[in-house]
């Protein structure tokens, strides 16, 4: 192998191990932090009245995607009006347990 490869394959080894090892969240206390989410995730069907679209459901869904979704709302670089409210009142040790809450669930 050559410099260059063996320089790749360790930078890509790094970043794995960066993106691999991060603190998982406290599932307990993310389902006592949903209540709020289940009003509209949670309802079969559920859309969004203006402008109208269907709600996702985000049981079992990615943790780091809803962790990322979370921090846009929180951050503004998401927008949407309810979504906003809701993140900017949670920590970021909120939106790990949540995030690790909702994806240990079953997709449904």
């Amino acid at each position: 192998m050559t410099r260059l490869q063996l320089l790749g394959l360790a930078a890509a080894s790094v970043l794995f191990a960066a993106t691999s090892a991060h603190a998982e969240g406290d599932k307990a206390a993310g389902r006592k932090l949903i209540y709020t989410c289940a009003g509209c995730h949670g309802v079969p069907g559920y859309t969004n009245a203006y402008p109208q679209y269907p709600v996702p459901k985000i049981a079992g869904q990615n943790e780091q995607y809803i962790v990322n979704a979370l921090n846009g709302y929180k951050s503004g670089d998401r927008v949407h009006p309810t979504m906003d409210a809701q993140a900017s009142s949670l920590s970021d040790t909120d939106i790990q347990n949540i995030a690790a809450y909702l994806s240990s669930l079953a997709s449904k």
